[in-house]
């Protein structure tokens, strides 16, 4: 698989890259690859003869917008089952 580089990139943007691969649970790598391959699937006709690039590695989707589908499919908190605080005193307590 061939490398790309990019030289000269200003601090700012590598920080900002950094913060928002953290947020994304994704190295830089990781990060920069899902952001080519989401710009280069974006247009309609520029997938290239291989068709459409996907990320070698990694989710592409941030915990917010996993938090929003959540929200969406379960619109009532949970009422029944244990309480996760009540499980994890029963494990400590449990050693």
């Amino acid at each position: 698989m061939p490398n790309l580089s990019i030289k000269n990139v200003p601090d700012a943007v590598v920080e900002k890259l950094r913060r928002q691969a953290t947020r994304n649970h994704r190295s830089l790598q990781g990060e920069l690859m899902a952001l080519v391959c989401r710009v280069v699937n974006e247009p309609a006709g520029r997938e290239g003869a291989g068709g459409p690039v996907q990320p070698s590695r990694g989710g592409t989707k941030t915990i917010d917008q996993i938090a929003a589908e959540h929200r969406a499919r379960w619109k009532e908190p949970f009422t029944q089952g244990p309480l996760a605080v009540d499980t994890i005193r029963a494990d400590r307590d449990a050693r």
